[in-house]
């Protein structure tokens, strides 16, 4: 073998490499952040969508009732 031939045999496996490797990396759906964005996998139209549903506007009701009692306890209690 020549070195001339054992230098393009090294080139031309060093360009397959980096070129599956490229192959590799364009083909995997994940999410990345650029520039502050998250964008989305490649293939989120086939994504399952997860649905929740709205709860009540008003989250916390019997926090509220607790303290309408107390004040109503407290004006009850100054009189």
């Amino acid at each position: 073998m020549t070195i001339q031939g054992n230098t393009s045999r090294k080139t031309t496996s060093v360009a397959l490499a980096l070129a599956a490797g490229f192959c590799v990396i364009a083909s995997t759906g994940c999410q990345v952040s650029l520039n502050g964005q998250t964008l989305p996998s490649p293939y989120y139209l086939q994504d399952d969508v997860q649905y929740f549903p709205s709860g009540p506007e008003f989250k916390l009701p019997r926090e509220a009732a607790a303290l309408k009692a107390a004040r109503a306890e407290e004006k009850a209690s100054r009189r």
